[in-house]
């Protein structure tokens, strides 16, 4: 696991420094808009690579992306995982085939990526189901057999990519943009709120020109609340969207986070930006502009 976290220092270091250079022909990648009808609701994606949103068109709540990810070794698991979860997707585990299964057809998921060889229930297989179901969902096979007909077998099922192992984990993040790349308008780079500016390329915080560092969850919290803002955000729609499923919505999780978060980007500031919604949530709330 040292060299894998060696790898994933590296590889992120790198990617922050190229997302700087505007020369990247990773700034190329384009958004997408893709929709899915699951159950009745409408879930339009779009976005860049780690910035893309999902629409829950009957709720209008903006939300970051959200991968299943189905592997029995734990070790390259974890590392997926670390890797992910830094660079802002919520992050759903599963270590076997029934497992995935079941979370796959039970939760509205931006992308599966799936193991072949799994216990219980192979990847093929689960992800053969998955499509029987109706469910639309990219997939991205992890596979130790590179060979054409492991391949076409896993297009057969219904699967969108293939990534075969040993990988670098730059070539896994270039893959899931390249299965969310599909068109569409292109989102904003700023976010804003009064004079609350978050940058999404850069990362980067001001308020009132000041320029304010967060923490990645902190970080992760204000783009959500930013790009829901005026609109009332439950405990649980924050952890489910910035966070991942195993958070219990009944811990005070949200409130710490929210706590800091306040102590800076409101505390030494006018107005107050973000508001409690007693028994409700929490909201940003843009005041209206002086006339």
């Amino acid at each position: 696991m040292d060299n894998m976290e060696k790898q994933l220092s590296a590889e992120r270091t790198h990617s922050q420094k190229s997302a700087e250079t505007p020369t990247d022909c990773r700034q190329s990648d384009r958004p997408v808009e893709r929709c899915h009808n699951r159950g009745g609701e409408e879930l339009r994606t779009v976005g860049d690579g780690s910035w893309s949103l999902r629409v829950n068109n009957d709720l209008g709540i903006r939300e970051p992306m959200r991968i299943l990810l189905v592997e029995d070794d734990l070790d390259l698991a974890h590392f997926i995982r670390k890797g992910l979860k830094e660079e802002r997707y919520a992050v759903d585990f599963a270590a076997d085939g029934e497992e995935g299964l079941q979370l796959a057809l039970t939760n509205p998921y931006d992308l599966l990526i799936l193991d072949i060889m799994l216990p219980k229930l192979d990847g093929l297989t689960l992800c053969r189901r998955v499509r029987a179901k109706g469910n639309v969902t990219p997939v991205l096979l992890l596979t130790a057999q590179n060979t054409v007909e492991a391949k076409v077998s896993g297009f057969d099922t219904g699967a969108d990519q293939f990534l075969p192992k040993p990988f670098a984990f730059a070539e896994l993040l270039a893959r899931i943009r390249a299965l969310l790349r599909r068109g569409g308008p292109q989102p904003l780079a700023h976010l804003k709120a009064a004079d609350l500016k978050l940058d999404q390329v850069s990362r980067r915080v001001w308020r009132a020109g000041r320029e304010i560092t967060l923490t990645n969850k902190e970080y992760a919290l204000l783009e959500f609340l930013l790009r829901n803002k005026n609109r009332v955000l439950t405990r649980t729609a924050i952890i489910e969207h910035v966070w991942d499923i195993s958070y219990d919505p009944m811990t005070n999780i949200v409130d710490a986070h929210i706590k800091a978060l306040r102590a800076k980007i409101d505390r030494d500031f006018l107005p107050p930006l973000i508001a409690t919604v007693r028994g409700a949530g929490y909201m940003l709330e843009e005041p209206e502009p002086v006339a």
